[in-house]
């Protein structure tokens, strides 16, 4: 049964705007563009009151916080195609003079730490297959070649080694989570 309109608003000022300060700066720390902060807050907002609606969650920090980490790993996925106001925004960074500041490489420097924890969770294989694609900028053709591996072993390690890589950056796991195959599930059922 539905929630209705005055138990759900209830519910959100009771226990969702409280955690506002943390939802912000789990948004901070993990989305690159400061000023879209607040509208990134908003969307997730905007998702927990659509899911809620259904029904009321038990535990509200782990809702929230999933639904955040799932709403961020979507928008890096739709980032990876740059719009312009993306590359005026690094355009005039450039001109910035904040940019070289220590505070500046600090935070960079704790970013490549945060990145290279995220990479020493990888499985060695895939480790070796996101080292040489992403760092190193091989062709796929080349990694299989260099690894003695093939295309599709590639970019399965690729594909399943970027995956578990954002779920760490964005404050999860970073476990890669491999799917089960078809004959594998009905396997499984008929257990």
């Amino acid at each position: 049964m539905p929630v209705d309109n005055e138990r759900l608003n209830d519910w959100f000022c009771r226990e969702v705007l409280p955690c506002e300060p943390k939802l912000t700066g789990f948004i901070q720390r993990r989305w690159h563009v400061p000023e879209e902060v607040a509208d990134i807050r908003q969307e997730i907002y905007e998702r927990v009151l659509i899911g809620a609606r259904r029904e009321l969650p038990a535990q509200i920090a782990p809702y929230l916080f999933t639904i955040a980490r799932n709403h961020l790993i979507n928008r890096y996925r739709r980032a990876q195609v740059i719009s312009f106001d993306k590359i005026t925004y690094l355009e005039n960074m450039e001109a910035d003079g904040d940019l070289l500041t220590p505070e500046r490489h600090v935070m960079g420097r704790e970013e490549l730490r945060h990145l290279q924890d995220g990479l020493n969770v990888l499985p060695p294989r895939c480790r070796e297959v996101i080292f040489l694609r992403k760092v190193r900028g091989f062709s796929t053709r080349e990694v299989a070649e260099q690894l003695g591996i093939g295309i599709d072993a590639v970019e399965q390690h690729t594909t399943l080694g970027m995956r578990a890589l954002v779920d760490y950056l964005l404050g999860g796991s970073g476990k890669v989570q491999r799917r089960q195959s078809r004959n594998r599930r009905r396997q499984g059922q008929a257990s």
